[in-house]
């Protein structure tokens, strides 16, 4: 009995803590959620995002039109600005939480109002995939059921402390939270000045290596491991630098390039520029990519 009688106690502090500044993100069932980070500022997963303006709902079912102040679509978060009056900040937590805490989800869903669900944290430093197809690393995995619409609600400790943002369903009853660490608060704090996040991109529709294999086997050429560019955007980095459809780029930075991945976490760093080693047919070609601001 101590023991549920506990987590009856955490379960009603995380909800008394956090609640109040838990918001509902857009009408409708297929939406999500936020938190208020400031005054004026709430944040929540950028694939939440319809448009330049959204409805946020507040505890009390107080509604008001919110802008976009800044995007990070491939790192899948938003800070929007509108009324937040009666609404506080949540408060981060100084550290995130390892496999075994308890934590708890509080949401604010269509319908249903004011919503919690308790779980442990299931493992650290997982990876999914953002809206457009970048991988977000160091996510926490936890088992705090997560009903749809849930996504950008908190993920709390028992003193109703914010540890992570929800924003992925995996299945199995296991769910991901974007970690709210440093990294993420600065570039909350950079978004909510409009300086919205756009990641480096070549400007290319790639095929994974099997495909550029068996591609290459059929006309008769030696098999390589690499990425196929499959269409190439006009006025992109890529047109620039002279990449071409049927390419093979098998090198970036001089490191060999066998996922996506590879190359993602080469542009992530934003760099000046960077250097593709292509195979053109059976050429080798050396291809300088650069990139503007």
């Amino acid at each position: 009995m101590a023991v549920l009688e506990g987590l009856q106690e955490a379960a009603r502090a995380a909800v008394a803590g956090v609640s109040p500044s838990v918001v509902r993100v857009g009408r409708g069932g297929g939406r999500g959620c936020g938190v208020v980070i400031g005054d004026g500022l709430v944040a929540t997963n950028a694939h939440n995002l319809r448009g330049d303006e959204v409805h946020v709902t507040f505890a009390g079912g107080r509604e008001a039109l919110a802008a976009v102040a800044g995007v990070d679509a491939d790192g899948d978060v938003a800070v929007l600005r509108v009324d937040t009056t009666g609404a506080p900040a949540v408060t981060w937590s100084d550290e995130l939480p390892g496999p075994g805490d308890v934590v708890f989800a509080v949401m604010r869903t269509s319908g249903a109002g004011e919503r919690v669900s308790f779980g442990m944290v299931s493992g650290t430093e997982r990876a999914f995939r953002g809206p457009r197809g970048r991988r977000i690393k160091g996510s926490i995995e936890h088992t705090a059921p997560l009903p749809r619409g849930s996504s950008g609600s908190p993920l709390v400790t028992g003193s109703g402390a914010v540890v992570g943002l929800n924003t992925n369903r995996l299945g199995d009853g296991f769910y991901l939270a974007i970690p709210a660490d440093r990294e993420l608060r600065d570039r909350l704090a950079a978004l909510a000045t409009g300086r919205s996040r756009s990641r480096r991109r070549l400007g290319v529709g790639l095929a994974p290596a099997k495909v550029a294999r068996a591609l290459r086997r059929s006309v008769g050429l030696d098999e390589r491991d690499g990425l196929l560019v499959r269409v190439v955007e006009d006025g992109s980095p890529a047109a620039a630098a002279g990449i071409r459809q049927g390419d093979l780029i098998v090198t970036v930075g001089g490191q060999p390039v066998t996922t996506a991945d590879d190359l993602y976490d080469a542009l992530d760093g934003e760099p000046a520029e960077v250097h593709l080693g292509i195979v053109r047919g059976s050429e080798e070609i050396a291809l300088t990519v650069r990139f503007e601001g």
